[in-house]
């Protein structure tokens, strides 16, 4: 288990026994000492398990995935070159609204170009 989480569990623990935001921050760097949490991280799960948060794991964080490389952009690059064989590599990575190293990834190891 990531120390992290385990601390977090700790955190949400020591609210349920009434602990003190610096209560928790202390038991943990006795704990932890140099892998204990910091203070703003501390006292920022404390604060969701006050209010009742029950998880323990890190919230989906909205945006964009992580890669753009995926089937969707191999395919739409695939047609592209299809209907037009002198699109650039900077044209396809406007057109698909992703980096040029990306593009030239999906060409070369995805498609074979």
């Amino acid at each position: 288990m990531d120390v992290r989480v385990e601390q977090r569990f700790n955190i949400k623990f020591c609210v349920k026994l009434g602990k003190t935001a610096t209560q928790t921050l202390q038991l943990l760097r006795d704990a932890y000492s140099d892998e204990a949490l910091s203070w703003a991280r501390v006292f920022g799960w404390h604060r969701r398990f006050i209010l009742g948060r029950v998880s323990v794991e890190d919230d989906t964080r909205s945006g964009r995935p992580s890669s753009s490389r995926n089937e969707d952009n191999v395919v739409h690059i695939r047609d592209i070159i299809r209907e037009d064989r002198t699109v650039t590599v900077r044209m396809l990575a406007d057109a698909l609204h992703i980096n040029m190293s990306t593009c030239h990834q999906i060409l070369q190891e995805d498609l074979g170009k």
